[in-house]
């Protein structure tokens, strides 16, 4: 949605509260604070937009060269958005296309949780405290009070027979959800002669 510019009168300045402020009563180190931040912000967004028309092109493109990669074989990859890596013929140069997934989890993994409590509390002389410390970690949450989807998931792992615990992993199962799933392009340089890969960055963070 295109923001929409708040007309200020000749000779004001808005301040933080909103409030319309002479030109003559602002400080002229302040007017060029000003001038400065928002030079800046607009040559940000500007970076912004070239770095989406990349991200864009390059998803296409790479769209397309695995179809015609798959047309060699009478066949079409229509709709696959999997990763995948690419590398230049002199190897020194590799593309990826990565898809990152989110998950969520629904009241079940509540659910989960009580059957799991029972086990371990029914086996308290036998399960040992790297089990427990291992579950009160996996359902640990974070400051945004959300769980970490891959340790939920790692609890799978271990082969435990118990009805409980086997109802527990069900409803593990049946209370996930993809809620989302982000694209990524990385770019990546070969170090050199070796067998070190350095990424292209394209974050400020990262030039």
């Amino acid at each position: 949605m295109e923001e929409r510019k708040k007309q200020i009168p000749e000779g004001y300045m808005e301040d933080a509260r909103g409030h319309l402020v002479p030109e003559s009563m602002v400080k002229d180190i302040d007017k060029i604070r000003d001038e400065l931040v928002k030079g800046l912000v607009a040559k940000a967004k500007d970076v912004k937009a070239m770095l989406q028309v990349f991200k864009n092109a390059a998803f296409e493109e790479i769209e397309q060269f695995i179809e015609l990669s798959a047309s060699e074989y009478d066949t079409s990859l229509g709709g696959n958005k999997g990763n995948v890596t690419l590398m230049s013929f002199d190897g020194r140069y590799r593309v990826m296309r990565a898809v990152a997934e989110s998950f969520v989890f629904d009241e079940r993994l509540q659910v989960a949780k009580d059957l799991i409590d029972q086990c371990l509390n029914e086996w308290t002389a036998s399960s040992g405290p790297e089990l427990k410390a291992l579950v009160n970690d996996a359902f640990s949450v974070d400051r945004a009070g959300n769980v970490n989807a891959k340790r939920i998931l790692s609890l799978r792992k271990f082969n435990i027979e118990d009805e409980r615990w086997l109802r527990a992993m069900a409803a593990i199962n049946d209370s996930l959800t993809v809620a989302g799933s982000r694209e990524y392009v990385r770019i990546y340089e070969r170090v050199q002669d070796t067998d070190r890969w350095e990424q292209i960055p394209l974050d400020v963070a990262g030039v």
